[in-house]
């Protein structure tokens, strides 16, 4: 499934936007609802505008709080290293879509 999807301050769909979630993710089990994330956190405002953050890892989508890496960035976070948590907020099964919270820590030059 390819993704270009809101990223925003808050949960609310009114939130301020600031950058874009772009990529896609597949599935990657067969015993839990589990995805192989390939994404590009685009950052559109602001001193980061222009720069990105490049997340590839599992999601094991029903979990609490998920863990995955970041393995580099451009611009501001070029040599980017990290990690993002998600937390889920919200998820409809029947149409596919969810909210959720993305907390991210990075160390760049």
């Amino acid at each position: 499934m390819a993704i270009d999807d809101p990223l925003t301050v808050g949960p609310a769909p009114t939130s301020k936007q600031v950058e874009r979630a772009q990529g896609m993710y597949s599935s990657a089990s067969q015993s839990e609802l589990g995805f192989m994330m390939v994404l590009n956190y685009v950052f559109t405002e602001g001193k980061y505008n222009g720069s990105t953050l490049s997340i590839l890892g599992r999601n094991a989508a029903l979990s609490a709080v998920r863990e995955m890496p970041i393995v580099g960035g451009s611009g501001i976070f070029r040599f980017a290293r990290g990690y993002a948590q998600a937390r889920t907020h919200k998820l409809d099964l029947k149409t596919g879509d969810a909210v959720v919270e993305y907390n991210v820590y990075v160390l760049h030059y």
